[in-house]
Order: structure tokens, then C-alpha cells, then sequence
């Protein structure tokens, strides 16, 4: 296992080269807010992560969740972005069997976000269309968990300069739904106001900074959940890191974090990211020496500690 440690604004950005799963047995209990990650789905990232088979996938991925839940606050978040695979023509259940498998870790399933790929691949098949979507499973371990709404309000659009001109009786007051849900509205309260709560579906393009990885997890993706559930100076953790898209996230918005992967290159680019999209003037590495040659940081075998100058 390898540890690096890089600095940005008073904030701590702590990255480990290692198995996630030995790497997270050394971290203290309670101790992360919010965890938002993207492991390798089933059967695929073949290349980069190895693969797991979708009837394995539960098993292999529980011992991981049963740390997480270990670290995680009372008050913290737990955000899983996961796809079930196609199988025989049909969607594999491992998502939702690895759902009720952490309910019974202790993990409250608290909510499902939708992310909408809005430049997702074109193609056609004989029995569905492209997928232009995937989960963003929200869990927790207590019903009351920190979460800063405002922080993720939207503009409320152009409909309301004519929907909200001129209203009904009816929209001056609670209009309950006719199917006795329990829900209503009253649309009056909507005038004047120029932000609104967001729904649960995020449209964001996929993208990577990292055109070798096979992860496309956009920056803001990261952003709006760290935004949604920590605060300045707490503590955001990716076990399967990539290349560092969360640990920028991270530290631009000014909070700790921490980063895990496996992958020796996928390391290596995300400390070089994460050094670029910081601008950071110096590097400082606690194991190893990194190379830095024209803005290109690649590990070395050298065991010695070095700081070293961001080039350019």
C-alpha cells in the first residue's frame, strides 16, 4: 500500500494506492460524512478492475459496504452509482439483492437518484433502447442525517412568468390530489421565489479526464452531492478513486478527502489531476517519489520522501 497526502486551501486530500478493502479496515470508525463512489460494475472495466461476475457481484462487494458502514458518521452519507447488467436478455437482480442485503447490514436505503446521461451512446438493439440512465443509491445509518438543501437549489424557469401571472382559486390555497396519496400544492407559494429544491433526477454528460479509464463520472456529479450532505472542512471518501474525479471535487469546494485505488496508472493520473485542477505549487509525497516532467507525474520505485515543484 502506498499513501500520498496533497494540501489545497486548508483542506487535506489523502490518496492510497491499494485494495480498497484493507485500505478501509485502517481508517478510524465514524469518521467519513459522506462516501460517493462508483465501483466496477459487473462484468466490466475487464481491462482496468478485473471484472466481477454478476451472480458474485453481492459477495464480493458486502465485505466493502460493511466497512463503509463502519466508517461512515451517524449523521453521514453513503452514495453508490450502480447499473445492473443485461444477462441472457434480461436486467440481472444483483443491484437490487445487493440492496437488501445492506438493509440488512444495518444501511437505511434512503433514496434512489436518477442520472441522466445526456450524450449517452447511440445504438440499437432487438428487445431495448440506449441507456441513457443510471442509479445513484442514497443510504445511510440513521433517519436524521446532515443534508443542506438550499445549497442545490435551481432556477425556478421560465414557466412561472406565465403560469404564476395570473392564478386560480384554487391555486391560492392546498389543492390535495384526487388519488388520496396525501400529497397536495399550493401554487401561490411559488410566487416571487427565484430558486427551488432540485427533483431526483441530475442531467449531467458523462465525461473523463482520463480518455484510458474506462469510467466516465462527471466532475459535477461529485459536486452536487458534497454540496447536498458536507459542509466546509468535513470529510468525503471514494474507495474506488479512478482518475481522482472526487478528491478535485473534493477540495475545490474546500473539503477533506479521501481516495482509494488499485490501479497503479489510474494513481498516478489522479495525483497528476488532481495537482493540475488544484494548481497546486508543490506536491508532497509520503512513501514514494513522483516523477513530475512537463506536467506528467509518474510513480517511481524510489522509497525516499521528496517535495517536489508543479512544472508547467
Amino acid at each position: 500500500m502506498r499513501k500520498d497526502i496533497l494540501n489545497y486551501q486548508n483542506t487535506k486530500a489523502t490518496f492510497y494506492l491499494g485494495d480498497c478493502l484493507n485500505v478501509l479496515k485502517q481508517l478510524p470508525d465514524n469518521s467519513v460524512d459522506l462516501t460517493i463512489t462508483s465501483p466496477p460494475y459487473s462484468d466490466q472495466r475487464k481491462n482496468t478492475y478485473g471484472g466481477i461476475h454478476p451472480n458474485e457481484y453481492v459477495k464480493w462487494f458486502l465485505p466493502i459496504t460493511a466497512e463503509l458502514l463502519r466508517v461512515t458518521k451517524p449523521t453521514g452519507t453513503f452514495i453508490l452509482n450502480i447499473k445492473e447488467k443485461v444477462v441472457g436478455g434480461e436486467r440481472h437482480t444483483y443491484v437490487m439483492e445487493l440492496i437488501l442485503e445492506m438493509r440488512k447490514q444495518g444501511w437505511l436505503w434512503t433514496e434512489e437518484f436518477i442520472w441522466h446521461k445526456k450524450n449517452c451512446y447511440p445504438g440499437k438493439w432487438p428487445n431495448r433502447f440506449r441507456d441513457a440512465w443510471e442509479r445513484l443509491l442514497q443510504f445511510n445509518k440513521n433517519k436524521k442525517f446532515n443534508m443542506y438543501q438550499d445549497s442545490v437549489k435551481v432556477p425556478i424557469g421560465d414557466w412561472s412568468k406565465t403560469r404564476l401571472k395570473n392564478l386560480s382559486e384554487t391555486d391560492k390555497k392546498r389543492d390535495n390530489s384526487r388519488v388520496g396519496s396525501g400529497f397536495g400544492k399550493n401554487v401561490s407559494k411559488w410566487v416571487g421565489k427565484e430558486l427551488v429544491y432540485p427533483s431526483n433526477v441530475l442531467h449531467m454528460a458523462t465525461e473523463s479526464a482520463n480518455k484510458n479509464h474506462s469510467a466516465t463520472f462527471p466532475i459535477g456529479l461529485p459536486e452536487w452531492f458534497i454540496k447536498l450532505f458536507t459542509q466546509e472542512g468535513d470529510v468525503v471518501l471514494d474507495p474506488f478513486l479512478g482518475s481522482g474525479t472526487t478528491s478535485v471535487a473534493a477540495s475545490l469546494l474546500r473539503r477533506n478527502s479521501i481516495g482509494i485505488e488499485i490501479v497503479d496508472k489510474n494513481y498516478a493520473i489522479a495525483l497528476q489531476r488532481f495537482a493540475h485542477d488544484t494548481q497546486q505549487p508543490i506536491i508532497k509525497t509520503t512513501t514514494k517519489t513522483i516523477k513530475v516532467e512537463n506536467g506528467i507525474i509518474t510513480p517511481s520505485t524510489n522509497n525516499s520522501q521528496l517535495e517536489l515543484l508543479w512544472t508547467n
